[in-house]
């Protein structure tokens, strides 16, 4: 008896060391990594970008390490976009061939040309990204993708040897990505990317100048995926059916930018020799927002609706005193009103916000008035806590035509009608 409790004990072990090994084998089947290179070069977004712009070739290196979901998983989100990766990554942007100088011009009769290109800052940027499929075959694969994170750049606009770098205003950096791209399995776990990408590193204009760096570039890249034979012998999971509902979702924010018009001074109505002439320093202004939306969550992933965005700027009257001093006689109002088309994208607790606004109402100066469309856009990554009821805390980026206004810390809580 003793000899075969003995025989079952140790079959009972030889059992659980090979289905914890399978366990093992199945967590790693989740995980994989890339290694890539994208040859690009600088996008000049407006006229006078293009004007002084000299060189505009860079090159970027980077490694990221993915996950993803498996049908076996039973994950709704991950169902709803066809089991998509997730990425932590970092890259590093070699930009010393994007230069700019600006010669003698009669526009600007005060700026003094210096004897030297100016170059961008290489950057380093830490990054997560996340990939949705949308065809997948034993051999092919294609997907989109959609990036954010944080950069630092080795250089920035300064009074040295950069004066003429209006790309780039500060070491710390905001970073977004977008790209398309087709991977060819080569073999059983490895498989070959190509694909075009685009990405933008900016400082949200928290400080200047703050044209920021716009990139499009080639991508190639030698991928790990050990996953891949599992996912495309694995059968569907049915997602559980989503209930649509409506809510009415309140949003405070608190952040703030440097103004145009404090760097238009400096560069064009400042002479050589005067005090703050072509500085890298400004002074950082506090704005404030409000936000009301009626949103209607159709979807697991997705939920769109429309608002009203008040905004509240510190700094109309500093730019009323400006303009005074210019002889411009316009009026002036710290309040800006607006109404958008919002649209919210879900995984899980992370969203992706974005709206298109246009101003009911807005008297913010002589360079709003030119430079400002009556348009204006927002996006924002955001995390939400369920547990606090669908609190949700985030960042935003507040533009116009894609030139940052104003970057934000925001925090919302939603408010569902009853059926």
């Amino acid at each position: 008896m003793r000899i075969f409790n003995l025989r079952l004990t140790i079959i009972a072990a030889i059992s659980l060391l090979f289905m914890t090994a399978k366990a093992q084998e199945d967590s790693i089947k989740h995980w994989g990594a890339e290694v890539e290179f994208l040859p690009g070069k600088a996008i000049n977004m407006d006229e006078y970008q293009k004007k002084w712009m000299k060189g505009n070739n860079n090159y970027t290196f980077g490694i990221r390490v993915n996950y993803i979901s498996h049908p076996c998983d039973s994950d709704d989100f991950a169902a709803d976009y066809d089991y998509p990766t997730i990425s932590a990554g970092i890259r590093y942007s070699r930009n010393n061939n994007i230069t700019m100088h600006r010669n003698a011009d009669e526009a600007w009769p005060l700026i003094e040309p210096v004897d030297y290109d100016s170059r961008m800052g290489d950057i380093i940027t830490f990054y997560g990204m996340f990939s949705r499929p949308f065809f997948r075959t034993k051999r092919w694969e294609a997907d989109y993708s959609l990036a954010f994170g944080v950069g630092y750049s080795n250089e920035k606009y300064n009074t040295h040897n950069a004066i003429d770098n209006e790309l780039i205003g500060s070491r710390w950096l905001i970073y977004f990505g977008a790209g398309l791209h087709a991977t060819y399995r080569v073999a059983a776990n490895w498989g070959l990317k190509a694909g075009l990408e685009f990405y933008h590193h900016s400082n949200g204009a928290l400080n200047r100048p703050n044209k920021g760096a716009n990139i499009l570039a080639p991508s190639v890249a030698l991928c790990y995926y050990p996953y891949m034979e599992s996912l495309t012998n694995s059968g569907e999971y049915r997602p559980s059916r989503f209930n649509k509902y409506w809510y009415c979702n309140f949003t405070l924010g608190i952040g703030g930018k440097t103004l145009l018009e404090d760097w238009q001074k400096t560069q064009f109505e400042t002479a050589s020799g005067e005090d703050g002439y072509r500085t890298d320093k400004f002074k950082f202004h506090a704005a404030y927002s409000m936000q009301i939306d009626v949103m209607c969550r159709y979807a697991r992933r997705w939920a769109s609706g429309i608002g009203a965005d008040i905004f509240y700027g510190t700094y109309s009257s500093y730019i009323e005193d400006m303009n005074r001093q210019q002889g411009h006689t316009i009026s002036h109002s710290p309040w800006s009103v607006g109404i958008a088309a919002k649209h919210n994208v879900y995984y899980h607790n992370i969203s992706l916000a974005m709206s298109l606004g246009y101003y009911l109402y807005r008297e913010m100066g002589h360079n709003a008035s030119i430079n400002e469309k009556p348009y204006y856009e927002r996006i924002g990554l955001h995390y939400t806590f369920p547990s606090l009821g669908g609190l949700t805390i985030g960042c935003n980026v507040k533009a116009h035509l894609t030139k940052a206004d104003l970057t934000e810390f925001v925090i919302s809580y939603p408010i569902k009608f009853k059926k």
